[in-house]
């Protein structure tokens, strides 16, 4: 009884600190870390202050993180959601009106035009879907939380690395829950691995400039190995052989359709370590280019 009421008494002075306080201290512990480790991989004060000053996490993000629903689409309702009439449509529209731009890009690597449209118009819709979460605490809410700690940690030093070296405002940097950003979607990792800069104004804007897009989509492919020459895939008949350095792909399995894939499929692999994933930008940019 009367250690409860000296706490009660403490507690009124303000020596003894609330729950959320505690929690306050430990993640401005952690930033303060966070901060030391950012610092040495060459991000400057200002932009440290900037971002990380006041930062608070974001509780939906946490929602989010714990509670991402179980992937149980059929293949078929995939195509059907991501290889939509209306995406093949606007994809075409889009395609002509920015051939000649991303041809610049792709040609002289051999990668399809059809191809930077489909992986941008499942990305973001074609620009239109690029995320409203702002990265930084975004980033922070999850590494503090534990959710992929070493993964998230590294992406939020990439991210403020991003903004120190000028590309995206703090307010501009926006992108999905777990950071995806900008119109092909990057993690900021990949974006400091394989983000181009497709005007020469010194900036790789992938939010807001067509000219970086698709510099940028290029780029990843041509970095991960896309052959020129060679198409991603095509539907077979059951039975058929994978080529070299290919594999033969049933989606739907042994009663649905089979695919034989090239090591172009490979590369779109590396965008996204999905079947579904991959099927769908190849298909979708076979739609486009017809």
């Amino acid at each position: 009884m009367i250690g409860r009421r000296f706490l009660c008494t403490m507690a009124a002075f303000g020596s003894v600190p609330t729950l959320a306080q505690t929690a306050d201290g430990k993640f401005a512990a952690w930033l303060r870390g966070l901060r030391a480790e950012a610092a040495r991989a060459g991000v400057d004060q200002a932009t440290l202050d900037a971002a990380l000053e006041g930062i608070e996490e974001i509780p939906r993000v946490l929602e989010l993180a714990r509670n991402q629903p179980e992937f149980k689409m059929t293949f078929g309702r995939y195509l059907e959601v991501v290889v939509s009439p209306e995406r093949v449509s606007r994809g075409r529209a889009l395609f002509a009106e920015n051939r000649n731009a991303i041809e610049r890009f792709a040609a002289p690597v051999g990668i399809p035009s059809s191809v930077v449209v489909a992986l941008w118009g499942i990305e973001s819709n074609y620009g239109t879907r690029l995320g409203d979460f702002e990265v930084v605490p975004a980033l922070a809410t999850l590494a503090y939380n534990g959710f992929r700690a070493v993964f998230f940690r590294a992406q939020l030093v990439a991210a403020l690395k991003i903004l120190s070296q000028g590309h995206i405002g703090l307010p501009a940097m926006k992108g999905s829950w777990a950071g995806a950003m900008g119109q092909c979607q990057f993690i900021p990792t990949s974006f400091i691995a394989y983000a181009a800069d497709g005007d020469g104004d010194g900036r790789m804007d992938i939010w807001t400039n067509r000219a970086d897009v698709f510099a940028s989509i290029v780029n990843y492919l041509h970095r991960v190995g896309w052959r020129a020459g060679i198409g991603w895939g095509e539907e077979v008949t059951a039975g058929a052989a994978a080529g070299q350095g290919g594999r033969i792909v049933r989606p739907a399995g042994a009663g649905g359709p089979t695919f034989r894939t090239t090591q172009n499929f490979q590369a779109l692999l590396r965008w996204n370590q999905s079947d579904f994933f991959a099927l769908a930008v190849g298909l979708l940019s076979d739609q486009i280019a017809a």
